[in-house]
């Protein structure tokens, strides 16, 4: 098949973009490199079945492709909030051209939703059903109301021009490939236990994350692609939730730091619970998640270990 993945060159991206290329794709990257870097992708570039395209999909393009992978859209709060207009308008207007991609070659779209749709939920764990608790004006809302009207958007194209959809929605994603300066809590954990500097927790620490594998999730992503009669939208995530002072200790233990915890007040609109219910996905294409925390942070120690050239304690 001819492929083509928006925002290929960021973390997710990428990785999708390799497991493509393994099963023997024709592989087109688009990125405007705001989040995403040529670092993740440098190893595809003398493959014959990938290209690089860079192009900022708030604009319209002109290809000839049978799937669409789009995942174009800054998803940690320190880029997105970084240029919020920038972000609503990637999550409206780029979804909107995908969308009219989608429609004039009659190509198959998956649209990267995300758990943020679900708020800071008043149910617990999130069910596909939940119509989600998110703040339309806060500071958050430009990612979480953007990816809901992507949602919106993906459903009507179906429903009036029978493009054919699939919305996945992602929780707490992480591996290697992870922006060292993305805010995320995962690569901030690492990079402060690898530095020896304090670890920051945020509020007393108490609310819960569910982490899942990049490995997880692409296999997941595929699965759902290709499943046929089954638009979704379908939960991605590992459903074991730990708290953030958990998940710290953790790092601690396997990096060896001699790193303090220190804690900081809880930014606005913080979600206290994430938990995706995978029921959906387990009963309609036999998805779980395989990795588990301790594994996957090993593996992503690793990885941060080499970036940061920081030998082992």
């Amino acid at each position: 098949m001819k492929i083509l993945v928006t925002g290929g060159a960021g973390f997710i991206g990428s990785h999708l973009c390799d497991k493509l290329l393994e099963y023997g794709n024709d592989v087109i990257c688009v990125d405007n490199f705001f989040t995403g870097t040529k670092d993740n992708i440098i190893h595809l570039i003398d493959n014959p079945r990938f290209e690089l395209i860079r192009h900022d999909i708030t604009q319209p393009i002109l290809l000839e492709v049978d799937h669409i992978y789009h995942f174009a859209c800054p998803a940690s709060p320190v880029h997105y909030q970084y240029n919020p207009v920038k972000t609503i308008k990637t999550s409206v207007m780029g979804t909107i051209n995908m969308l009219g991609l989608a429609k004039r070659v009659k190509a198959r779209i998956l649209l990267a939703s995300t758990s943020e749709v679900y708020g800071d939920p008043k149910i617990h764990p999130q069910t596909e059903d939940y119509w989600g608790n998110v703040n339309p004006i806060g500071i958050r809302s430009c990612y979480d109301e953007g990816k809901r009207v992507a949602e919106t958007l993906m459903m009507d194209y179906h429903r009036q021009n029978k493009v054919d959809i699939k919305i996945v929605r992602i929780f707490n994603t992480y591996g290697p490939r992870m922006a060292l300066n993305d805010g995320r809590v995962v690569s901030n954990f690492i990079i402060q236990a690898l530095k020896g500097e304090d670890i920051t927790v945020y509020g007393d620490g108490q609310q819960t994350r569910s982490f899942q594998f990049i490995d997880d999730l692409v296999d997941g992503v595929l699965k759902m692609m290709n499943k046929e009669n089954f638009i979704g939208p379908v939960n991605i995530g590992n459903p074991n939730e730990f708290t953030m002072l958990e998940l710290a200790e953790e790092i601690l233990s396997i990096t060896k730091s001699k790193s303090k915890i220190a804690f900081d007040p809880l930014p606005a609109d913080d979600p206290t619970q994430r938990k995706p219910s995978i029921q959906l996905a387990k009963n309609t294409f036999g998805w779980k998640p395989r990795i588990q925390l301790k594994e996957g942070l090993h593996k992503t120690i690793d990885h941060f270990r080499d970036r940061l050239k920081i030998k082992e304690l």
